[in-house]
């Protein structure tokens, strides 16, 4: 079995719903360009925020990439830490893969598993439509996105 890195980053999302899945594409570009792999895990969780809490458990540090309803312009990129995000997320409460990302890092938290640091990258979606690509605006992105979490770690690593 392979041993855990110390640090981790889990890319969130559906990519059958277009920019949803930027977390999912960003670990794909991230792997392939990557320099840290030998410090860094990158793991897709998917659509099921519960993936996350086995996924960061007792790391040093969790970056998460996820689409995120700002109100900003769409393709903008913002850095948040748990403490600063309000979740507005109406949750029904039918399933299984439902999940509010900020109860999974309480969860986390109550598990005696949270890691030391987490950061949280919020990116403003264009389009949240069943299609299995990004928008144009987030696929122009992409490297711009892939340095801004290079940078982040590079201040970690």
């Amino acid at each position: 079995m392979q041993k855990r890195k110390d640090i981790v980053v889990c890319g969130l999302g559906n990519p059958l719903l277009s920019d949803e899945g930027i977390g999912i594409y960003l670990i794909q570009e991230l792997t392939a360009r990557s320099n840290h792999s030998a410090n860094v895990d990158f793991v897709e969780t998917g659509s099921s925020s519960m993936n996350v809490v086995h996924v960061i458990a007792n790391r040093k540090k969790a970056v998460l990439i996820d689409c995120a309803l700002m109100g900003e312009p769409a393709g903008t990129i913002k850095k948040f830490t748990p403490e600063a995000v309000i979740s507005v997320k109406n949750l029904a409460h039918f399933s299984l893969h439902e999940g509010d990302l900020l109860s999974v890092l309480e969860l986390s938290r109550t598990l005696g598993e949270y890691p030391d640091n987490v950061v949280i990258f919020g990116i403003q979606p264009e389009s949240i439509e069943p299609v299995q690509s990004l928008s144009p605006t987030l696929s122009a992105r992409m490297g711009n996105y892939v340095e801004v979490i290079s940078a982040e770690l590079n201040n970690t690593v």
